[in-house]
Order: structure tokens, then C-alpha cells, then sequence
């Protein structure tokens, strides 16, 4: 099924069951009004979520409306963590996989896919970083990746803004993630989902230029079961936990950062022609499959500076 969040003018949203479509939308309210009470009771509430669900696709439900991403916060609006997956150097060894590393982020406002992004100076060299990413439910302190692939509930698009001018000096600054109007049980996905990876074609644009498509398997370097592991080594994830992992571009003229792209600008021709992003440039991240159609919806988003 897909869930989405409608924006209510609390904190959390109201939960919204989403037709396969993206079409066609309706109130979970009577079942659960929450996207973290889902997580939290996930055997109970789901088959009532996925009643509905079924009969909205077939037509069945009075006082459904037409769906607006426009409308949606983030999926989980707040998150009690949130971990992104990067590349940590190269491997040591030609077949090793590339090293992990777990970064934090910010988990207390999160962006919906249409929300404006906003920063007070582009001095601070303002970029993105596109991925998929997992909610969890509970997962054990210690669970090997293969189990921990278990605890994924829903997947969704997850934009990382990154201020390369600050990444040095403090963690902190980090802004907010945007994620997509969507979050989808990974049956959602059919063959594209094989427990551990999705096998489609993830595309990432800037200002209606394309700058990488990549098969989702490839361009993400781990199956989500080693970040969750990681992130598990010690302690328990509750549910509600979100990990986004960080997509990386193989050919030569593609990249799914502004940062990657002017390190092969700057191999290609000794210095880096494109800059960072600017008000006004818009961003787009969506994951199509075989027929071309955009299952996860679409992030698309525009940079604002010095507002507010």
C-alpha cells in the first residue's frame, strides 16, 4: 500500500491511504490518524490500512479525493532518528564493497517533497545528495544484516541537503531532508523489490537537467540490511527509525551531487566549472520503473535564500 501525510497545521500531519495511481487519496482517520502509530502497532492497524487500501483502488470509497502532492509533509514528519548512508574513502581491496559511513541528520522538521528549501546565504555552497531511503520497524541491537533487511515497513525518496562550507566545522548544521509525497510496503514494488534492494532506475535532476539515471541496485553501494546493521550494532531501533542511503553515478558525465560533479569537472579539466545551487534552481528525484511510471511519486524542489 502507499501512505502519504496531509499537512493539518500540527506537527505530524494527518495520515492519508494513497490509491497505487498516485491518483486518488482518503483519510485514514477511524484506523489510525499517524503515520508512527502505524510503525508502532504495525500487525494490527496495517490489514485495516490495507482494507482500505484495496477498495480504493477498485473505486469503492466514498469521499475520496483526488491526491496533491503539494498537500504532503514528509511521510513521517518527525522521526526519532534519522541515518544516512555514504561512501566512507575507497575499498582497500578491487572487489571489497565500498566502506560505510553513517551520518545523522537532522529529524525534527523534515521536508515534504514539494516544500520550498530554504537557507539564509548561499555563501554556505548549498547542495543535495539524492537516495531511497527505509523506515523501520523495531529492529535488535546486534541483528546481521540479512535479518535486519527484515525490519524495513516502507521505502520513500530522500533528498539530503548538504552546506559544503560548513561540512567541516559542525555536524549540526546539517539541514533537514526532504522525502518523497509517498512511503510504499516494498510488495508496492513487485519484482523490483528483492528483499534488500530495488531494482529501478532512480533519476535526478537540476533545473531540468539531467544529471544521473542509474539502476537503484548499482547506484545504492549496500542492500539496506548493512546500514540498519550498523546502525543496530549496539543498541535497538524502535520503529520509526528512517536510513537513506546516498545514490552514487558510475559514468563519467553523471552524478547525484553537486559536489560529485564538480570532482569530475575538476579531474576532467583541473578546476570545477559548475557552482553550487542558487534561489531560484529547482531539484527533482524520482525512481521509474520498467514502464517509464514513477511508483515512489516524485521530489521536486526549489531553493529560496534569505527568506524569513
Amino acid at each position: 500500500m502507499k501512505l502519504a501525510t496531509y499537512k493539518d497545521g500540527s506537527r505530524d500531519g494527518q495520515l492519508v491511504v494513497v490509491s497505487r495511481d498516485l491518483a486518488r487519496a482518503h483519510f485514514a482517520t477511524g484506523i489510525a490518524t499517524r503515520l508512527q502509530q502505524v510503525l508502532d502497532d504495525w500487525n494490527f492497524i496495517t490489514p485495516q490500512l490495507q482494507q482500505l487500501y484495496d477498495a480504493l483502488n477498485r473505486g469503492q470509497v466514498r469521499h475520496a479525493f483526488d491526491f496533491d502532492p503539494r498537500l504532503c509533509a514528509a511521510p513521517l514528519p518527525r522521526a526519532f532518528q534519522v541515518a544516512w548512508a555514504t561512501v566512507a574513502g575507497t575499498a582497500q581491496e578491487p572487489d571489497a564493497p565500498a566502506p560505510l559511513r553513517l551520518e545523522l541528520a537532522a529529524g525534527d522538521a523534515l521536508l515534504g517533497a514539494r516544500d520550498i528549501a530554504e537557507f539564509a546565504s548561499d555563501g554556505w555552497d548549498i547542495d543535495a545528495e539524492a537516495g531511497l531511503a527505509v523506515l523501520t520497524g523495531d529492529i535488535g541491537a546486534g541483528t546481521p544484516a540479512a535479518q535486519a533487511s527484515e525490519g524495513v515497513r516502507l521505502l520513500t525518496l530522500m533528498c539530503r541537503w548538504r552546506l559544503r562550507a560548513l561540512d567541516g566545522a559542525d555536524a549540526g548544521f546539517s539541514p533537514a531532508p526532504a522525502f518523497g509525497p509517498v512511503a510504499v510496503t516494498p510488495d508496492e514494488l513487485q519484482q523490483d523489490w528483492d528483499g534488500a534492494r530495488v531494482r529501478a532506475q532512480l533519476q535526478w535532476t537540476w533545473n531540468q537537467r539531467r544529471l544521473a539515471r542509474r539502476d537503484a541496485a548499482e547506484a545504492l553501494p549496500w542492500p539496506f540490511g548493512q546500514p540498519l546493521a550498523r546502525l543496530a550494532h549496539t543498541r535497538m531501533l524502535q520503529a520509526g527509525c528512517i536510513v537513506g542511503c546516498a545514490a552514487q553515478a558510475d559514468a563519467p558525465d553523471e552524478a547525484f551531487s553537486l559536489q560529485a560533479l564538480r570532482a569530475l569537472e575538476a579531474a576532467g579539466a583541473g578546476t570545477p566549472r559548475t557552482g553550487f545551487l542558487r534561489h531560484g534552481d529547482r531539484l527533482r528525484l524520482e525512481l521509474l520503473d520498467a514502464r517509464g511510471q514513477a511508483p515512489l511519486g516524485a521530489i521536486e524542489q526549489a531553493v529560496a535564500i534569505g527568506r524569513g
